[in-house]
């Protein structure tokens, strides 16, 4: 959002927020009454930061394509722990990044870019590497995807970042969701029990981060108190994703993230911990 709202500065552009629909995901619906021919990116987060939801991407795909509108998916929270197919989605960019849910180094990712779109789009940056200095006063930019690639790059993270992804795909994208999804509603189930804990994710279809606040104590003092016990859980505040929880009243919620190497046994150990951290 902020880099859309620089654009906005810069060129005049106008950013619209999608309204959610009741479950909490993006409203399809508002979506299609929103277009019109000044339109010209549609772009959504398919997994949130907070929350546990997972937003409609293919079904916004389906409406990006009947409108001929280019469609950005920021699937950093998706790829990694649910299959991510970009010719079932339907969107014309995708990002990502290697160090969540693909478990690779810090600082890496990549970018899909469709072939037709590709050739047209002007990276914010060219190199030797994205471009070829072909005259003394002229320039070619590259024909394929390393048009949005520099020069300088880190090889090693690379290196890591294929390990990752080959890992990934040898256990199975589609069991490690499966295994994903029965430990997050595990999770969401035992939290929802504990009194003075509300759990706060939405939407119709819900992935492997979980949040949730407790009565008395601030998210940062539970994830204190839970580090304390050898567990690691993380924050999620509004200035990562203030429309939303503005929207709920929330300022920040603990997430507690599953991935397909967690049990039964650490979520029922992590359950009796916040019950037992919880002011009495």
């Amino acid at each position: 959002m902020v880099a859309f709202l620089q654009v906005a500065e810069r060129t005049g552009a106008l950013v619209e927020v999608i309204p959610s629909d009741e479950t909490g995901q993006v409203s399809v619906e508002a979506l299609e009454g929103m277009l019109d021919d000044r339109v010209k990116l549609i772009a959504i987060t398919h997994v949130p930061t907070n929350g546990g939801l997972v937003n409609p991407a293919a079904a916004v795909g389906k409406v990006a394509r009947a409108a001929g509108i280019t469609y950005l998916l920021d699937a950093c929270q998706s790829v990694g722990q649910m299959p991510v197919d970009v010719g079932e989605i339907g969107c014309d960019l995708l990002s990502t990044t290697g160090r969540k849910y693909l478990r690779g180094p810090r600082g890496t990712g990549f970018l899909y870019v469709r072939r037709e779109l590709g050739q047209r789009l002007q990276p914010p940056f060219l190199d030797l590497h994205a471009a070829q200095w072909v005259a003394s006063n002229r320039y070619e930019i590259r024909a394929d995807a390393r048009r949005f690639e520099n020069w300088e790059t880190n090889y090693a993270g690379k290196v890591g970042l294929t390990v990752a992804i080959d890992y990934a795909r040898d256990w199975g994208i589609s069991a490690i969701w499966d295994r994903v999804r029965f430990l997050a509603s595990t999770l969401r189930a035992e939290l929802e029990e504990i009194p003075g804990v509300t759990v706060r994710d939405i939407g119709a279809e819900r992935c492997g981060i979980v949040t949730f606040t407790a009565d008395g104590m601030g998210a940062r003092e539970v994830q204190q108190a839970l580090a304390g016990r050898s567990m690691n859980a993380t924050i999620s505040t509004v200035a990562s994703t203030r429309f939303d929880m503005e929207t709920r009243g929330l300022t920040e919620v603990v997430r507690a993230s599953v991935h397909y190497y967690n049990d039964e046994s650490e979520i029922e150990r992590f359950c009796t911990t916040v019950h037992a951290i919880l002011p009495r």
